[in-house]
């Protein structure tokens, strides 16, 4: 029987069931916990693995039991990078832990009920593979930072569709992320259906790497772990310090209380800006007394990575609305170049922050007229840019607007990084309810707007579809009932019997 090897799987559920076998031991291990810098709980695993080389098989596995920090993890990941491919994915699940390999990985002979077919062929087929079962989780956390660190590139998120898009070369470095989901419900079902989906993207990852012959280096791993021994060692040690569990629990009970309260009162501060805030009028830039550029949104947003986890700020309120006055300083207009620049300071950090729409509109022969696209967006902060492209999707006629419900770079995305070594890998941007005009601006108005959507959209094809089945069936139906025919003659029971003849 193979293994996740399955030798392993058991290996890692024995580390885990040694830890709480007796209540004695359990109650050591709590106190344990309580006095040292971490907790006993906050562990993942990891597992990396290459397409060609042997240079993790000279990596010491580290002795059962012992936690991998941040300095040995970097450690490890530094000597593998040395002596193996450096084209790195790094599939980053939400949370994982060694139970989630137990319960769905097949480890007790039921390998056709296993969630990881993909991950277990991909390492046993691996030439070097190294797994770490108990990782700290602030080490995992950090794993961008350190494979970013070392290959001296920046992290570029992807999924399966957007990398058979992409040329790699083994010569240039290269961190491609793929972010994993983790079922928050309470359904175990819906969590090994999620862990299935993952497999699924790990397999169809791997089949494009096969394919193109680029050869890679595998990390599997998680932000944080998806089950805390805690609430399992509470109950076991009740009779050794069940007073002191119950203070524990009233504080982690306080600590979710005022968590909650917090939440409440952030609700209800975005509920009043938003009353007081209403429809406000869209930024229009002006030159020479008439206008030329306008912008409205509903929502601006932008978002940062760092230390693995996106900070999040809404320019929303400094933008739009009664009293604001956006800063324009640097916008301009003319026949075929627009450009509108929005300034602000103090934006996650950095101290000077713009956010630049680059316009420019030309006539094309084909359809006869002109059309204007957006070029780029473009985040200026402290002297450093990161640029979208938006020129593919971000189109309309030179005299119209153009108006999308949600503008962004990582959810169904209109704007994409001009390049992956961009810093605009590091950045999100939404922009909802987007309405942008850079040409023909006329009465403070927009012009007519060209949405985003197609008028065929996929309902409007399903139902057209399916009454054109439906109209073919009648047809059909109608045709065939035509073409029966009633009998000339009946067979009458008083009169002679009809007499037909066998040959002409």
């Amino acid at each position: 029987m193979s293994s996740f090897p399955v030798g392993l799987l058991r290996k890692m559920a024995a580390e885990h069931r040694m830890m709480s076998v007796r209540g004695c031991m359990a109650a050591f291990l709590a106190m344990l916990c309580t006095f040292s810098s971490g907790k006993c709980d906050e562990q993942v695993p990891l597992m990396l693995w290459t397409s060609e080389g042997s240079g993790l098989l000279s990596q010491a596995v580290p002795a059962a039991g012992h936690i991998v920090g941040v300095t040995q993890l970097n450690s490890y990941l530094e000597t593998a990078l040395g002596s193996s491919p450096r084209n790195v994915l790094l599939f980053l699940q939400d949370k994982m832990s060694i139970e989630d390999f137990t319960m769905y990985g097949g480890a007790f002979g039921n390998k056709q009920d296993s969630a990881f077919p993909n991950l277990e062929g991909a390492l046993l087929s691996s030439p070097s593979s190294l797994v770490l079962p108990t990782v700290a989780w602030p080490a995992s956390n950090a794993v961008i930072g350190q494979l970013q660190d070392q290959l001296d590139t920046s992290p570029l998120y992807l999924d399966p569709e957007m990398l058979s898009q992409l040329r790699l070369n083994a010569s240039t470095p290269a961190l491609l992320v793929f972010r994993l989901p983790y079922s928050t419900g309470a359904d175990l079902m819906s969590v090994k259906e999620v862990l299935s989906g993952n497999d699924e993207v790990i397999g169809q990852v791997m089949s494009i790497m096969k394919s193109q012959s680029v050869p890679y280096t595998a990390v599997y791993t998680a932000v944080r772990p998806s089950r805390q021994v805690s609430s399992i060692s509470m109950d076991m040690e009740a009779g050794v310090r069940g007073g002191r569990s119950l203070l524990q629990y009233g504080d982690r009970k306080r600590e979710r209380e005022r968590q909650r309260e917090k939440e409440r009162a952030e609700k209800k501060a975005n509920d009043r800006a938003s009353e007081r805030t209403g429809v406000y009028p869209p930024v229009e830039f002006k030159e020479g007394g008439a206008g030329c550029i306008m912008l409205w949104a509903e929502n601006l947003t932008v978002s940062v990575l760092r230390g693995g986890r996106w900070e999040r700020h809404d320019l929303t309120a400094l933008t739009f609305g009664e009293g604001v006055t956006p800063r324009l300083q640097g916008s301009l207009c003319n026949q075929s170049h627009s450009s509108l620049v929005l300034n602000y300071e103090n934006i996650l950090g950095h101290r000077s922050f713009k956010l630049v729409f680059a316009m420019s509109q030309r006539h094309y022969k084909v359809s006869a007229r002109r059309w204007f696209t957006l070029d780029a967006v473009e985040i200026e902060y402290d002297g450093q840019k990161a640029t979208f492209n938006g020129s593919r999707n971000v189109y309309a006629p030179a005299e119209y607007s153009y108006r999308c419900q949600s503008v962004t770079n990582f959810r169904y995305p209109v704007l994409v990084p001009r390049t992956s070594k961009d810093p605009a890998n590091q950045w999100r941007v939404s922009f909802t309810d987007f309405q942008i005009q850079g040409f023909n601006v006329a009465g403070g108005e927009f012009s007519y707007a060209s949405d985003c959507a197609g008028f065929f959209s996929p309902g409007i094809w399903m139902g057209l579809l399916t009454s054109l089945l439906m109209l073919v069936v009648l047809t059909y139906g109608l045709h065939m009932i035509m073409q029966l025919h009633t009998m000339d003659r009946f067979d009458d029971p008083k009169g002679p019997a009809i007499s037909v003849p066998q040959t002409d």
